[in-house]
């Protein structure tokens, strides 16, 4: 009879006294009445909450570790890791605290682990949303069309928190981002050939409390697109330096040819400030267009 894996359900939370006991009573019940129910442990990372979330989460008989601050979902995910190695976790589960994905698919991206696959992520967007609003909607279809672009593996949840993975890639992806570690993990586990596979999942409406990610629709707009162009900037450094650099050698080439213009209709004299205005913007765009050759260099 084949050992079943060690499982450690790690969840990030900040401020979620009103959802976090629910939670871990609820994983609780789905696990122990699964194949799973004396393999797994269940930790809970809090992330310098003012509230009772740690309070609650060892009354849960969680497992908790406390940030002394607010240090952000990278430096939170990075000291999850740490944890679940430190647990001998042979399969990490990363959950949320706020109650939004559904206990019992966590047994279902575990099987798919265990059938070999690497990292398995619960995918809102082939499964069912109760309700999800549309600047966050449309924020994370453009995410997974950035990481399947960069990646050219197709992705339809690349902003998913509930994702299933081995203890190897857990050792072998460090996050490096201060924002977030949700694309970098996806993105260094394509460039390491592990098998990925994304699973439907439910994703509730938000019942209490506050979403750390979005406090307002303009908030995430502004925080989504910073991060689009981050991944970008950090990962296709050719395409993003590129259209930047190119965009502005046209504008440069385009003054050339109003010169080209002015020469041949009112004569070469009189025009020395926007000969070296042509000059500039050509000269800005070649440089932005070699540092992005430079830095798609140095990345591969």
């Amino acid at each position: 009879m084949k050992k079943l894996p060690k499982i450690v359900i790690t969840i990030p939370a900040y401020n979620e006294e009103r959802t976090i006991g629910k939670v871990l009573r609820k994983i609780k019940k789905e696990m122990n009445n699964s194949k799973y129910k004396k393999n797994y442990k269940i930790l809970v990372v809090d992330d310098g909450s003012r509230d009772n979330t740690a309070k609650i989460s060892k009354l849960n008989k969680a497992i908790v570790y406390s940030h002394p601050i607010n240090y952000g979902l990278a430096e939170t995910f990075r000291t999850e890791m740490d944890k679940c190695l430190n647990l001998k976790a042979d399969i990490i589960v990363h959950f949320d605290a706020d109650g939004q994905y559904l206990a019992k698919d966590i047994p279902k991206l575990v099987s798919f682990v265990e059938k070999g696959y690497d990292l398995v992520m619960g995918s809102r967007f082939k499964g069912k949303i109760e309700k999800m609003p549309i600047v966050k909607k449309i924020g994370n279809m453009a995410f997974s069309m950035v990481l399947s672009n960069i990646t050219r593996t197709r992705i339809s949840d690349g902003q998913t928190g509930f994702r299933a993975f081995t203890k190897e890639v857990a050792k072998k992806i460090k996050i490096q981002s201060n924002h977030t570690y949700t694309q970098e993990q996806i993105i260094k586990a394509v460039k390491h050939k592990y098998r990925i596979k994304e699973v439907p999942i439910f994703f509730a409406k938000r019942r209490s409390g506050e979403s750390r990610l979005m406090k307002s629709p303009f908030e995430y707009a502004m925080k989504a697109s910073s991060n689009i162009i981050r991944v970008y900037r950090d990962y296709e450094p050719l395409k993003f330096f590129g259209l930047i650099g190119g965009s502005i050698f046209g504008i440069g080439f385009l003054i050339g040819l109003y010169l080209v213009y002015l020469h041949l209709t009112e004569g070469i004299q009189g025009h020395i400030a926007l000969t070296m205005l042509c000059v500039l913007v050509l000269m800005i765009g070649i440089q932005i267009l070699s540092f992005g050759l430079i830095a798609d260099m140095n990345r591969k």
